[in-house]
C-alpha cells in the first residue's frame, strides 16, 4: 500500500527498472519502491521522466505533481478511471439529489470549522471557542455562509495581522503549496473510489475540473495550516519566496496525523477513507456515512 511521497527538487533523471523508481542525479542513485509511492512533487524543470515510468505512475495511481518557474504546484496528473465499478459510481454522483449535497456540505463545512478551532488551540491563538460554537449552527447547505464567517474570524487570530489576499507574503506562499498537494491527493483518492473529481457537492465551476476534489479537501486545510506555522513561526510577515527547506516541509503534509473514526491515519490515509466513505454516503444518501479528518490540539 502507498504511504510515501517524493520530493524532486535537484536536476534528475527518472526512470523505471523492476518495479522501483530510479532517481539519478549528480551526486548518486536512489530506488524506491513504486507500490510505496503515492505522490511525486516535481519541482524542478530540470528532470526528465521515461515514458515507461509515466504509465506505470499512472498505473499504480500515484498523482505526479508540477510546479511553476516560482516553484508552486501548477497541475497534476492522475490515472484515467480504473475503478471495477466506475460507471455505476459516476452515475451515483451523478444523480444525487440536491438535499443529499447540501447535507454533505454541511458535514464537510462543520468538520472544518472545527478543524480550524482546534488549529488556533493547539498554536495558543486565543478566543477558539467561537469556532465550536459556529460548527455546531452550521445548517443544510450552509445557508448562512458560517465558513466564511469563521474564516474571518480564524485568519484574524491565527496569524496577527495577516491578510489571506497577500500573495507576496511567505506564510501565504507555503500555504497554497501545502494546500495544492493536498488537494492533489484528494484527486487521487477520488478517483481510486470511482467518483469523478469534476462533479462536485457545492463547488460547480464550468471551468474547474477538480470541484469535488474543492470540496473534501476543506476539512483538510487546517492540518496545512498548522505546518505552516509550525515552520512560519509567529513573527511579522516576510517577503522571502519559499526556500528548498519550506518547500520539502509542505510537500510531506500528508504525512501529518488525524483521527478518524476513533483510528489514528496520515492525512494521505484520511483522504482514502473519506473518499470511500463519500461513496457509502451516497448510496445510502446519508450523510451520517462520511468519515473526515479530525484535527486534535
Amino acid at each position: 500500500m502507498a504511504w510515501r511521497g517524493l520530493h524532486i527538487a535537484l536536476p534528475s533523471r527518472l526512470s523505471l527498472a523492476d518495479g522501483q523508481i530510479v532517481v539519478q542525479q549528480e551526486d548518486g542513485d536512489a530506488r524506491l519502491p513504486l507500490e510505496d509511492i503515492a505522490w511525486i512533487v516535481l519541482d524542478t524543470h530540470s528532470s526528465t521522466l521515461s515514458g515507461a515510468l509515466l504509465s506505470a505512475c499512472t498505473q499504480a495511481g500515484i498523482a505526479l505533481i508540477v510546479t511553476d518557474e516560482t516553484h508552486t504546484p501548477s497541475g497534476v496528473m492522475l490515472p484515467f478511471h480504473r475503478h471495477h465499478r466506475q460507471a455505476d459510481i459516476a452515475q451515483l454522483q451523478i444523480a444525487a439529489s440536491a438535499p443529499v449535497k447540501k447535507r454533505l456540505w454541511q458535514a464537510i463545512i462543520q468538520s472544518k470549522i472545527a478543524n480550524q478551532a482546534s488549529a488556533m488551540e493547539s498554536v495558543g491563538a486565543k478566543d477558539f471557542a467561537p469556532l465550536r460554537a459556529m460548527s455546531s449552527r452550521v445548517g443544510s447547505g450552509d445557508p448562512d455562509n458560517l465558513e466564511a464567517q469563521a474564516a474571518r474570524h480564524y485568519w484574524g487570530r491565527f496569524w496577527p495581522q495577516f491578510r489571506r489576499e497577500d500573495e507576496g507574503d511567505r506564510r501565504n506562499k507555503m500555504l497554497n503549496y501545502g494546500y495544492a498537494v493536498v488537494r492533489s491527493a484528494v484527486a487521487r483518492a477520488l478517483v481510486a473510489s470511482g467518483l469523478l473529481p469534476a462533479f462536485g457537492l457545492k463547488h460547480a465551476s464550468a471551468t474547474n475540473a477538480f470541484n469535488l476534489a474543492d470540496d473534501l479537501v476543506e476539512p483538510f486545510r487546517p492540518f496545512v495550516d498548522i505546518l505552516a506555522w509550525r515552520t512560519a513561526g509567529n513573527g511579522p510577515a516576510r517577503r522571502d519566496t519559499l526556500t528548498l527547506e519550506d518547500r520539502r516541509i509542505m510537500a510531506g503534509v500528508l504525512l501529518a496525523e488525524c483521527r478518524l473514526a476513533g483510528e489514528t491515519l496520515t492525512l494521505l490515509t484520511a483522504t482514502e477513507r473519506a473518499a470511500a466513505s463519500l461513496v457509502r454516503s451516497l448510496e445510502a444518501k446519508s450523510p451520517a456515512l462520511l468519515q473526515l479528518p479530525d484535527l486534535l490540539p
